[in-house]
């Protein structure tokens, strides 16, 4: 489901401008293909579940990496979204951040690429933890709460009517993400249910007022 998704992305991403870029050479949907595989082989088994490798590095031939410069953010970011999509697809756990690095390598030829990758901490050695945003932000979530509103001094800055100045917080709890109501107006939802308080899994969607924002474990 996670590399369909992806391929269609793709597909999307190299359209119009791009089009050119993509008659020859290494193709984007070959290096998710090998993301989702290194996965697979790489995971091992924790005290809670399966765990994935989180960090990347792609090893690139100069040539291709060129091809890939002017849209190089666009295409790690839809590369890491499909780690994440596939680490959900797989029941696969993350114990930090996802990060994916494109590296330019003169010993490799045109269409030759090598991946690496390990399993890396977050800070504090927690699980890692974000708020997706609807403008494709994500907001990393650390030691401590962060706070959601219309209010310039939230973290995350709501221009929503329906919002309250200070409408919420998501806050660590050990190893769980807890979503707090800290007395908004029109209340705090997650998945559709009204809630005060809330333990957090991934892919929860929150909605404050009009606005979505999803929770990732990953």
């Amino acid at each position: 489901m996670g590399l369909q998704q992806f391929e269609r992305r793709l597909e999307r991403l190299v359209e119009g401008a791009f089009a050119k870029a993509f008659r020859s050479g290494l193709q984007p949907v070959e290096l998710g293909r090998r993301l989702s595989r290194e996965m697979d082989l790489q995971r091992t088994v924790g005290v809670h579940g399966l765990i994935a490798p989180n960090h990347f590095q792609i090893a690139v031939s100069p040539d291709d990496a060129e091809q890939f410069s002017s849209f190089s953010e666009a295409l790690v970011r839809e590369l890491s979204e499909a780690v994440r999509e596939h680490a959900r697809d797989e029941g696969y756990n993350f114990v930090g951040p996802v990060q994916v690095a494109l590296e330019p390598d003169p010993s490799m030829g045109k269409g030759e690429f090598l991946v690496a990758s390990e399993i890396v901490s977050g800070p504090g050695g927690h699980a890692a933890g974000s708020l997706h945003l609807p403008d494709g932000t994500r907001i990393a979530i650390g030691d401590e709460p962060v706070t959601i509103g219309r209010q310039a001094e939230c973290d995350v800055v709501l221009e929503d009517s329906n919002v309250s100045r200070r409408h919420a917080e998501v806050r660590r709890d050990g190893e769980t993400y807890v979503l707090v109501d800290v007395g908004s107006t029109n209340g705090s939802k997650v998945n559709g249910t009204r809630v005060k308080q809330q333990a957090l899994s991934d892919g929860d969607e929150i909605t404050l007022g009009k606005t979505v924002i999803r929770f990732e474990a990953s």
